[in-house]
């Protein structure tokens, strides 16, 4: 028992090292006289999580004493609330910050753009492209020209003061990504120094970086990258489930499984797991919803679909409103996420979304069927129950009077059905119950 005791305490201080270490590349030790390049790969929508993972590289590359910190992005874009937390870490950095927007094929779309411009050093792998960066609101509609004036005029004046180092040609080419969502390619970006390298990869960048002079906090300062170390610092266990509770397929999963859980538990009280796994699932999928923009009307859809399953099963209509249900919770999910205007990478998947409501209604459509065929069935219980059934006949039934009759292991007073005696080891249906007397016939 002590062995056993000592084995799970060592186990769990395993999964907690696992859940909160930092992964071994970014933890080996530097070497003395070799530059340290941090590196951090970014790759999906602009999240808190995001900002996190790049303040705690930051930190990581401060504490390192690291010559750079590369932070190489791939975003559809995101919100601005957050977008402006991500400029503000990265321009209070001490660490010269390099944005590269890579690999091949990669793009600093909409906040991605304004985050690449507030790095010390910008950059972009061939065949990327950066812009289109006009606002949109919380739940990616367009807002109202009032607004949307204000908000513009906030984003440009941002770029601008971004940007003005980098020329007046610069500038106005950032304020077109935000007034007319303009987008150029990476070469059309390094042509007007909206960014200062192109960089087939990480090594590449490194070898033009080496003896480039950048501005940060402290003053200018020369960078030296010739045969630098590159430390790749990954994303934690808990930044990595935080990054997929922002993908609104997980999340409506999870909204799906979390709703069935709960009326699960709320149909048969007095279990925990059921309860439980609701309880997990709800709370992971609100902090998706928090994060990605959504149409909250959609929930209005979704609740009325698990009422309409619950009140088939409550008071069956031979599956008509779990149909209803089905319908209902396929309209709900496409206007929580898929409102004309959101973003297609924050949408969730229309043939998912199909699949599993489908598999919904199946669930609660063969739950209805259990409830309609214990409706139809035959009372079990009580004096009713007797009635059809055969036993024997243990003392002679007289045409006028009472015998007996074994049914089960319980003997029975009886009279006769027929008008006739009828004699023992007779076999007899039961044909009515009268207070502790049955009334049978002869079989």
């Amino acid at each position: 028992m002590k062995r056993l005791k000592f084995s799970i305490g060592i186990l769990c201080c395993f999964v907690l090292l696992a859940l909160f270490r930092f992964p071994p590349t970014a933890a080996q030790a530097q070497a003395d006289d070799m530059p340290l390049a941090l590196v951090l790969t970014a790759d999906g929508a602009v999240t808190p999580t995001m900002a996190e993972y790049l303040r705690r590289g930051i930190q990581l590359a401060e504490q390192r004493g690291a010559e750079l910190l590369i932070f190489q992005l791939n975003t559809p874009g995101g919100g601005v609330d957050v977008m402006g937390d991500i400029v503000e870490i990265i321009r209070g950095s001490k660490t010269p910050v390099v944005v590269y927007v890579a690999p091949r094929g990669a793009v600093a779309g909409s906040a991605g753009t304004v985050i690449t411009l507030a790095g010390h050093v910008a950059a972009m792998a061939p065949e990327t492209a950066i812009g289109a960066a006009s606002p949109v609101g919380a739940q990616g509609e367009d807002i109202g020209e009032t607004m949307e004036a204000k908000v513009k005029e906030i984003l440009k004046a941002q770029v601008r003061s971004l940007a003005e180092r980098r020329g007046p040609e610069v500038v106005a080419l950032a304020e077109a990504t935000i007034e007319e969502a303009k987008a150029v390619s990476a070469g059309e970006a390094l042509e007007i120094g909206f960014v200062d390298f192109i960089a087939n990869d990480v090594h590449d960048l490194l070898s033009q970086l080496d003896g480039y002079q950048v501005e940060t906090l402290e003053g200018d300062r020369t960078l030296h990258t010739a045969n630098a170390e590159v430390s790749n610092m990954a994303l934690t266990l808990i930044e990595q489930l935080l990054a997929v509770l922002t993908n609104p397929n997980i999340v409506f999963i999870l909204l799906t499984i979390g709703v069935q859980a709960i009326l699960i538990e709320l149909s048969n009280p007095g279990g925990w797991v059921a309860g439980f796994i609701g309880v997990v699932c709800l709370s992971l999928a609100t902090y998706g919803l928090g994060v990605l923009p959504v149409n909250w009307f959609g929930l209005i859809f979704l609740a009325t679909a698990f009422v309409l399953f619950v009140l088939d099963l409550k008071a069956p209509t031979h599956g008509a409103l779990t149909a209803a249900g089905v319908g209902s919770l396929v309209v709900g999910a496409l206007v929580l996420f898929n409102s004309p205007t959101t973003p297609q990478f924050q949408r969730v998947s229309v043939p998912l979304v199909i699949i599993s409501s489908l598999i919904t209604g199946g669930i609660f459509a063969v739950a209805l069927a259990f409830a309609v065929r214990a409706q139809r069935t035959p009372i079990r219980t009580g004096r009713e129950a007797l009635v059809g059934r055969v036993g024997v006949v243990k003392d002679e039934i007289p045409a006028f009077g009472a015998g007996s009759v074994q049914l089960g292991g319980e003997l029975w007073s009886a009279e006769s059905a027929q008008g006739g005696p009828i004699t023992p080891g007779s076999r007899v249906e039961i044909l009515h119950v009268t207070g502790i007397r049955l009334k049978v016939k002869e079989i």
